[in-house]
């Protein structure tokens, strides 16, 4: 039976290059080279979106250097018994008001109210204030990274109290059950529509005059907690039972396919540009790790961003000729993705491909589709149309 594409997969965060709305063209590629009972391995998982519409279908592999893909993939393919905790998010919900409560007790001279009316020098002090709070000591209060690090910038004080009670509930109560990732994921969704940045976290927003002073104060104003209540009860509504089993890995793509089996599916969506993923997406790498990392400029970034090969121009072939290599090695099949608006031209990736493969005693066709490519934010193109390839590269028999 064919693999199904039709699936309802809750969405979890915005996120750039996200294969959501081509996840038909995906699968139906997929299915060109996959029989029942072979692994399809995700070697470049970002939101894990495949898991989830393979989830209960096959036994998938969901692989990403980032650790924040790694909760994704485990939340869309654990398997939750939700019937033997009925009352968890009520208890959640408490330890949270009780945790935040405490930390507001322990510094009450910490206060930053946003509920009242501004001038725009006066929004900008009271932002600054709490930017200053990445110099404040927080010593006699344990898990203080967001308050520390992120006030003012992406999120408030105040959320960012929310942000890390609820995470120390997660790591406190919950690191041993397969509640874990539901949670730090559904904290990640109220993260994402919280944020005052547009979508990512290369950079928060300044307010520059009155209409950006108050698009902003629409984010300064929203609570964590209902939207991470939102997600959790979708989560347990839409996530049940997982009868595949499955691996979530988070290596370097030359790593993970090393330790393939033989015969497995591999899709590939590598990196298309020379902007770095890490980039944008460190603050959940944050959550995830909860590491208290040195943050550097004003995007607050960590120091040991990933970079990728396949977002350096000078060493994207040399990355693909080692990706084909392994998947021949491996005697697996592989179904790539690329756009139009990669580090190389589609003609050159199909060339490159072909040549790889062709004495290898691969079958390669190639598949194109059209669709608007969202920017995440740029004014000058919101969306972009791109065309998008797949190279599906089959292993004889």
């Amino acid at each position: 039976m064919p693999l199904q594409s039709n699936v309802d997969v809750p969405h979890i965060i915005k996120y750039m290059g996200s294969k959501k709305n081509l996840i038909d063209f995906v699968v139906e590629g997929i299915n060109e080279v996959y029989v029942e009972g072979a692994h399809v391995c995700d070697l470049f998982a970002g939101t894990a979106v495949l898991s989830g519409v393979l989830r209960n279908q096959a036994t998938v592999i969901s692989n990403d250097i980032q650790s924040y893909s790694s909760v994704l993939a485990k939340t869309y393919l654990e398997s939750y018994p939700w019937n033997e905790h009925p009352g968890i998010l009520e208890h959640i919900v408490d330890l949270a008001n009780d945790r935040v409560r405490r930390f507001k007790n322990e510094y009450p001279q910490l206060v930053f109210n946003y509920n009242r009316e501004f001038t725009l020098t006066e929004f900008n002090e009271l932002e600054k204030s709490q930017q200053d709070l990445i110099n404040f000591n927080f010593g006699a209060q344990p898990n203080h990274l967001f308050a520390k690090n992120y006030s003012g910038t992406y999120w408030s004080y105040e959320q960012c109290l929310w942000i890390d009670a609820i995470r120390s509930i997660a790591e406190d109560e919950y690191i041993n059950s397969p509640f874990y990732n539901a949670i730090i994921s559904s904290l990640m969704f109220a993260m994402s529509y919280n944020s005052q940045s547009t979508g990512h976290y290369a950079q928060y927003r300044d307010a520059t005059n009155m209409s950006s002073m108050n698009d902003i104060l629409i984010y300064r104003r929203k609570e964590i907690l209902p939207f991470f209540i939102r997600k959790f009860e979708e989560l347990r509504d839409t996530l049940n039972i997982n009868q595949f089993e499955y691996q979530v890995t988070a290596q370097d793509y030359r790593e993970c396919l090393n330790n393939i089996p033989h015969n497995t599916v591999v899709y590939a969506d590598p990196p298309y540009a020379f902007v770095h993923y890490s980039r944008f997406y460190h603050v959940i790498e944050t959550l995830v790790r909860y590491d208290y990392p040195e943050v550097l400029h004003k995007g607050r970034y960590r120091t040991d961003r990933h970079q990728s090969p396949f977002c350096i121009r000078t060493q994207v072939k040399g990355a693909f000729r080692e990706m084909f290599s392994k998947v021949f090695q491996r005697e697996s099949h592989l179904v790539l993705s690329y756009s139009d608006t990669g580090m190389i031209t589609l003609e050159e990736l199909v060339e490159l491909a072909r040549e790889e493969f062709a004495e290898r005693f691969y079958e390669v066709n190639i598949r194109f589709q059209d669709y608007l490519h969202s920017t995440m934010g740029r004014r000058e193109d919101k969306n972009r149309n791109v065309q998008e390839c797949l190279i599906i590269a089959r292993r004889r028999a």
